[in-house]
């Protein structure tokens, strides 16, 4: 069983930065690879980036690419989503999400068996 706990939204003006963690609790967690999503009001959840476990593959979608960048680090099981130059179309609450096979890029339909709360990310005009 793994537990995953988001922190660090909030409320920022556009351009600015924000750095989302997620902490893991569970053995493994380490050997799992790790996503960000989005939900905004009435709209689906979408991917935002994805790590593999030994941080050798990342990847963004493209909405985020050049702004986000993801990171872990394994000895705190935490893995992070910095965020610059903020827009308000990021106004969404994120989860983050595990994957337990660990490896390989991102791809539609791929399952993370596992998810926080999520915590809300509101940027104001």
């Amino acid at each position: 069983q793994v537990q995953l706990v988001e922190s660090g939204g909030g409320l920022v003006q556009a351009g600015n930065s924000l750095r989302l963690s997620c902490v893991a609790s569970g053995r493994r967690v380490s050997e799992y690879a790790m996503g960000w999503f989005r939900q905004a009001p009435g709209k689906e959840q979408e991917f935002v980036a994805h790590i593999s476990s030994s941080s050798d593959v990342t990847n963004y979608a493209d909405s985020v690419k050049g702004r986000f960048t993801i990171s872990r680090d394994n000895n705190k099981r935490t893995v992070y989503l910095q965020m610059n130059n903020l827009k308000p179309e990021d106004s969404a609450v994120y989860f983050c999400a595990t994957d337990v096979s660990g490896m390989g890029e991102y791809y539609p339909g791929r399952k993370y068996e596992y998810w926080g709360q999520g915590t809300q990310v509101t940027v104001s005009s």
